[in-house]
């Protein structure tokens, strides 16, 4: 589609936080600091999972590709942020801004779902335990997380396609520091009718379905720990789901709670500041969630770690002889 024929501007202006010169170095080197933690915080996850055989079951094949979308999350904002602070500029162009859009559409959308295929992971863990390897299997994992990516996938070119045919006049400012489609929406001087109902209808069925599933694995998780007599069983079985379950609270409370501060305040400012909740400080705290709060974790980083620092002592020993 020529996006020439729907608008009439070339480029959107993203106001970010602040236009105060004396505090661009104090953001660029915060959200810097996050984006280089969250960035090697899931890498070193993923490492740790695919280099330990003894995490090679679905529960860390999910966590495995929770730490690759939210890398890749963070990437899709949080890198552009940056560059216009550093160049004191705060131009997107019209077509960064639809890719901008459709990355962070895909990537959240993968988050839900895979917080969701995680949820029932440890619903068949905890609630069919003899059967878990035989309906988990290696086959139903792959095609779980095929499904979220294909679902995930239509959603983002739904609402892009849906973006297309808007048109843009005068107003280019998007008060915001990444280009979301709610904002994109309300710039538009064409009739948004049918893709405020296509927003929230997918709002409804993508976020809430993945939101019920989650609850009702977890109220049939409940449902059996309480019902394990001891309390050392009762222990283990909670551990194995916990993690989990901080890292869903945090996202969905979030996420939720900027949609609704946005609602009842009107204040786009309020609203950017609440979205680097879900969207960067998220991201950044899921592999310290796990790791700190998971031994097979942590054993399978100290390995990762012992055979880095054993091949560099074989190095320097090597180097110290004639």
């Amino acid at each position: 589609m020529d996006t020439r024929n729907n608008t009439g501007i070339s480029k959107f202006l993203l106001l970010g936080f602040s236009e105060d010169p004396e505090l661009q170095p104090l953001l660029f080197g915060l959200f810097l600091s996050m984006y280089l933690i969250t960035v090697f915080g899931n890498l070193l996850l993923i490492l740790a999972v695919s280099s330990d055989s003894h995490l090679h079951t679905p529960m860390y094949f999910f966590l495995a590709n929770l730490s690759f979308v939210d890398i890749c999350f963070t990437s899709t904002t949080i890198p552009k942020m940056l560059l216009n602070i550093q160049t004191q500029s705060q131009d997107i162009t019209y077509k960064g801004c639809l890719s901008q859009m459709y990355f962070f559409l895909l990537f959240s959308g993968l988050d839900v779902f895979l917080l969701t295929v995680m949820a029932y992971d440890r619903f068949v863990a905890i609630c069919h335990p003899l059967h878990y390897m035989v309906i988990m299997n290696p086959r139903l994992c792959g095609l779980l997380v095929l499904v979220t990516w294909i679902i995930s996938l239509l959603h983002s070119l739904l609402e892009s396609f849906m973006v297309l045919r808007l048109s843009f006049c005068t107003e280019m400012q998007i008060p915001h520091f990444f280009c979301e489609l709610n904002q994109m929406i309300q710039l538009a001087c064409s009739d948004t009718f049918l893709n405020n109902m296509v927003m929230y209808f997918a709002a409804v069925l993508l976020g809430g379905a993945p939101l019920y599933g989650v609850i009702y694995s977890y109220s049939k998780i409940v449902s059996s720990i309480l019902g394990i007599s001891s309390a050392q069983g009762k222990n283990k079985a909670f551990s194995t789901c916990a993690s989990h379950l901080l890292v869903v609270s945090l996202f969905y409370c979030t996420g939720l709670g900027v949609y609704l501060s946005s609602a009842v305040t009107q204040s786009s400012y309020s609203s950017a500041v609440a979205s680097v909740m879900y969207t960067v400080v998220t991201p950044m705290l899921n592999p310290f969630i796990y790791s700190l709060r998971n031994k097979e974790i942590k054993n399978a980083l100290m390995r990762f770690s012992g055979i880095t620092v054993l091949k560099g002592t074989i190095v320097l020993r090597l180097k110290k002889c004639p």
